[in-house]
């Protein structure tokens, strides 16, 4: 990624069963009351607006984003809804998960799962499906095929130099898995002076966290900055706690004029019990919510990046050729298998990739640029699985699982991920106010799995599984991008897009299909598998931006259709209920962004979504949701902070965070009716004491109120996942 500055450009508990039109009224009176104060997060991250507040950037008329293109452009040229928050933000939130600071921009929310384990909604329902693309400096931190919705605990999110959010698929750079958005994070720069900084805080729930950063320059055309994070929690509820290391070291060198290399290094250890956030039945929910029925579970995750770009620059033409090394190992006892299939599961990926992209700058009256690239990548990888035989007292939705044994062993294979993809993208200025964009890029994939079982069939007591003792899938995909941005003046910009994505299936989803209750069953689901296709999206979206130097604004409405997504449904030739290619869902909404000062001193960032996401034509195995709105997908996702300097060094800022209401299932049924959303606040301050030290503070859930970080139906009962109550967390920042 070049950070190169581009060539000249154009100027109490929250549970309320509800009757649909009390839900209607509250719904949208909570929506008119936020309009009025909020409006969304993405700008304040372009501006670096949360602190401190008295301060208003330069730089405010001419942010940059560097994701699209893998190159610093300005945000007023960009054909996409992209927030960007700044390494000065980040610092200041402190985020101990994601969700505490993705939230910043508009349209986007994140639950805890547990520890730091998330689930995602951009621009789609709350998920865990592979519908984003996690990127470190413009490089996936996975490979297509082994998605892992907890992939941002994978990335030292507290020591990056600043995160990067497009909401919707991406350009032509980017490939499967970027359907509903793609989530940057951006390492620190090296800076010119070397310096060190240690920062040890405590907290409640037996919080434990040493962030230490140092940079070391020994030269001007060198230096090499490294960031360490090692945590630990007790966790709030029963077997909740976890440990993590993280190290990442990056090192900018320039060879010579106009030849530059950075080289990054990051590697991350997490030891976590994973409840899983278990839910709890509503009695639990709200009088026991330290319970956790799924003590036994657990997570062992290690991840290593190794990078390095190498920028050749030739006048008007850019070479950059990025090789990569990456390694995944997770092992697993998911608690969202105990109820179904209890198993322990280890897989390990090794990728080999090379990033080569090729930039010239045409020039002339058009301003015509050029990006060409090839994306290679070979991730070899292994799933082995064994099954569990469980102990467990209650039943339905209130049973607790508390132990186990390892049963037979259900899956073992090697599976080879290539792909090899080119693209095509060039912009160009027919008008000296107006900025084209187009891209083009074509996706060849393909898998290739060798099964170390030697037998048809694996089985348990009660399941058997289907072997294949070989199997390829292959799939090639053309993604077609179009944009184009419109100067009204200097500070206020138009745009609008058109762009597909496509998510291929998974490896798990080809190859290891889950049980039946006979062999020929399991043997044909197995061979079913084989037949999933790549789930297709297209969204169309216009927005209005303004950046000022003293208040900055966006608006957006996107519509997004998502078509081949997998359903559940009875094959005719078999009789057996599998997934296929079957499901469409819309999604469409308005996302809006305000940022400024209010006052000397005084400074209002917000964020604002309404949406509504719905089954256009999904018919399962069961029942037909079509026409249905879709569970876990609130409306309304808001979050407003209001930050107050009263003097140079100390910053207090409050924060209002919204959740809407959503529906439980998928039948919006009312008898389970909705979780009725709920709205909490957090506190943060800062003081400088003097140039090398300050303190800080976070209170977190401000009223100790009781909500939910996800709520649905289980064992047809209403179950609740109880987030975080008041918690207090304070440390120390000292510099050298």
């Amino acid at each position: 990624m070049s950070l190169r500055s581009p060539p000249p450009l154009a100027t109490a508990h929250g549970l309320v069963l509800r009757s649909p039109a009390a839900r209607l009224r509250r719904s949208s009176l909570s929506c008119a009351a936020l309009a009025l104060v909020c409006g969304s997060g993405a700008l304040q991250a372009q501006t670096g607006t949360a602190a401190p507040p008295e301060t208003s950037s330069p730089e405010a008329t001419q942010a940059v984003t560097v994701t699209g293109t893998r190159e610093r452009v300005l945000v007023m040229e960009t054909p996409a809804s992209v927030g960007v928050i700044s390494g000065r933000d980040l610092r200041f939130t402190g985020p101990m998960h994601p969700q505490q600071l993705l939230a910043q921009v508009p349209g986007v929310a994140v639950a805890v799962t547990n520890g730091e384990g998330h689930s995602t909604a951009i621009r789609q329902p709350f998920t865990t499906g592979p519908l984003y693309l996690y990127l470190e400096d413009g490089i996936a931190t996975r490979a297509t095929g082994f998605f892992n919705h907890n992939a941002l605990y994978e990335v030292n999110l507290p020591g990056a130099g600043g995160v990067e959010v497009i909401r919707g698929p991406g350009t032509a750079l980017y490939g499967s898995d970027a359907i509903g958005g793609i989530v940057n994070v951006l390492t620190r720069t090296p800076s010119a002076t070397s310096e060190l900084s240690l920062t040890p805080e405590v907290g409640s729930f037996g919080w434990r966290r040493v962030l230490a950063d140092g940079n070391l320059s020994w030269s001007p055309d060198s230096a090499l900055r490294a960031a360490v994070n090692v945590t630990h929690t007790d966790g709030w509820r029963a077997a909740t706690g976890y440990d993590r290391e993280s190290v990442n070291v990056r090192w900018d060198h320039a060879l010579s004029a106009g030849v530059r290399t950075k080289t990054i290094l990051g590697f991350t250890r997490i030891d976590q019990q994973t409840g899983a956030n278990s839910a709890l039945v509503l009695a639990d929910y709200l009088n026991n919510p330290k319970k956790n029925n799924f003590s036994i579970a657990y997570r062992k995750v290690r991840a290593l990046r190794v990078s390095t770009e190498l920028e050749i620059e030739q006048g008007a033409t850019l070479w950059t050729l990025t090789p990569y090394l990456r390694s995944n190992f997770m092992e697993l006892n998911g608690s969202f298998n105990l109820a179904s299939d209890p198993r322990i599961e280890k897989s390990d990926v090794q990728s080999l990739g090379l990033l080569a992209k090729w930039r010239h700058d045409v020039g002339g009256p058009l301003r015509l640029r050029l990006v060409a690239g090839l994306d290679l990548d070979r991730s070899p990888g292994t799933r082995v699985e064994n099954a569990l035989n469980l102990t467990r007292v209650g039943s339905g939705a209130n049973t607790a699982y508390t132990g186990y044994t390892v049963g037979n062993r259900i899956y073992d294979y090697e599976v080879v991920f290539k792909s090899v993809s080119s693209y095509l993208h060039a912009e160009l200025s027919p008008l000296p106010s107006v900025r084209v964009s187009a891209g083009l890029r074509a996706d060849r994939l393909s898998f290739d799995m060798r099964n170390a079982l030697t037998t048809a069939t694996t089985q348990t007591s009660t399941r058997v599984y289907g072997q294949q003792a070989a199997a390829q899938a292959d799939f090639s995909h053309l993604s077609p991008k179009l944009g184009a941005t419109w100067a009204l003046t200097p500070a206020l910009s138009a745009y609008a897009s058109l762009n597909h994505g496509f998510r291929a299936p998974s490896e798990g989803q080809l190859f290891r299909a889950g049980s039946a209750a006979n062999a020929p069953d399991a043997l044909a689901r197995a061979q079913l598998a084989l037949a999933l296709k790549p789930i297709k999206a297209d969204q169309f979206e216009v927005g209005l931006r303004r950046q000022g130097s003293q208040w900055q604004w966006e608006a957006v409405a996107y519509d997004l259709v998502k078509r081949d997504d997998l359903v559940s449904q009875r094959d005719l030739a078999t009789n057996l209920s599998t997934n296929v290619n079957a499901g469409k869902t819309r999604h469409r909404g308005v996302e809006l962004s305000l940022g400024g000062r209010l006052a000397p001193g005084w400074r209002l960032d917000a964020a604002l979504s309404r949406a509504k996401h719905t089954y256009e034509d999904w018919v399962t195995a069961t029942a037909n949701f079509s026409g249905k709105e879709m569970e876990s997908a609130p409306r309304l996702i808001a979050n407003t902070r209001l930050s107050w300097s009263p003097r140079p060094g100390a910053t207090v800022q409050a924060e209002w965070v919204r959740i809407g209401p959503y529906w439980l299932e998928a039948s919006n049924s009312a008898t389970f009716g909705q979780y009725a959303g709920h709205d909490v606040f957090n506190l943060r301050w800062r003081q400088e004491v003097s140039p090398q030290l300050a303190w800080f503070a976070r209170l977190m859930n401000l009223s100790d109120k009781r909500y939910a970080d996800s709520a649905s139906v289980s064992s047809n009962t209403p179950v609740y996942s109880p987030a975080l109550p008041r918690a207090l967390y304070a440390g120390l920042e000292a510099r050298w």
